[in-house]
């Protein structure tokens, strides 16, 4: 296999869920912070911006997790662990995709880019709360969210109190879709000593996975009216409700592959949740999606 394949997986471009679980609240909040309104630019810089930092994700959460990664099965046979390149490789693909990524948003105010270094930050020490941090799934949150203080700051130059609880929810949310994930390797990672939610929820794992998207839907619905919103935004969080309680279907008897259907499910409840605000922008006179 030839080295830009090798990267390619790496990056894990074949398996796009992370950009998606990234994306959909960003958007969201370009949405909610322009009015429905937002600048074309900014649509184009933060959805590649996304694609770039979720791939150099991948690569410093491989290089922190090399040694952890060859005992778990589901992990065994990425590109780093099973050597088939070297760990210098993959903190150097990690460099350049956030590089590119800063660049993308060269041309925005300061305050986003003084987010923008926070995010990078938070996006590289992740990987290492696995070790000591009972709930490493809420900091993953932080991470997979921060798309959306930067999508407000670069549209008002200033992070409302609403981005913030948005981005609150998005940690609820990240926690409930990321025990299912971390419950299809439970049985490994506590052979290896990583700390997962799945682990530190135990048997209430599935009654926390429910109250998580129950507190996230709460606060997105919070945020929604505070913004004006009306029936198409409260259709798309009644789908994405919907969504949830499938996913209990899924999880509740806790089986690996069940719960990791549940797991990438998770791209239709946020894809619901913003097109549920995309539309009803949309619906009101003179706005397009």
């Amino acid at each position: 296999m030839n080295r830009l394949a090798l990267y390619a997986r790496l990056i894990r471009i074949d398996k796009p869920i992370g950009i998606l679980l990234l994306l959909w609240p960003t958007l969201a909040a370009l949405w909610l912070a322009s009015g429905g309104k937002p600048d074309w630019k900014l649509v184009t810089i933060f959805t590649l911006g996304t694609v770039l930092m979720r791939s150099a994700g991948c690569a410093i959460n491989d290089f922190a997790d090399r040694d952890f990664d060859r005992h778990v099965k589901r992990t065994a046979e990425r590109p780093l662990t099973s050597g088939k390149i070297a760990s210098w490789e993959a903190v150097a693909v990690a460099a350049i995709l956030a590089l590119v990524s800063f660049t993308l948003i060269l041309p925005l105010n300061a305050l986003t880019k003084e987010l923008s270094v926070a995010a990078v930050l938070i996006a590289a020490s992740y990987p290492y709360f696995k070790r000591f941090f009972a709930i490493p799934q809420a900091y993953l949150g932080i991470a997979f969210g921060f798309g959306i203080p930067m999508a407000f700051a670069a549209v008002q130059e200033t992070v409302p109190p609403a981005a913030w609880l948005l981005l609150i929810a998005n940690i609820f949310w990240a926690v409930a879709y990321d025990t299912e994930y971390a419950m299809v390797d439970r049985d490994d990672d506590l052979k290896i000593g990583i700390k997962t939610s799945a682990i530190t929820f135990g048997r209430f794992d599935v009654m926390a996975v429910m109250v998580c998207y129950a507190i996230s839907f709460a606060i997105i619905l919070l945020v929604g009216l505070e913004y004006g919103l009306g029936a198409w935004f409260v259709a798309g969080v009644l789908i994405a409700i919907a969504c949830a309680a499938y996913h209990y279907t899924l999880i509740r008897e806790r089986e690996r592959m069940r719960c990791f259907a549940a797991f990438r499910h998770n791209n239709w409840l946020g894809a619901a949740i913003f097109l549920g605000i995309a539309l009803d922008y949309a619906m009101r006179k003179g706005m397009t999606i």
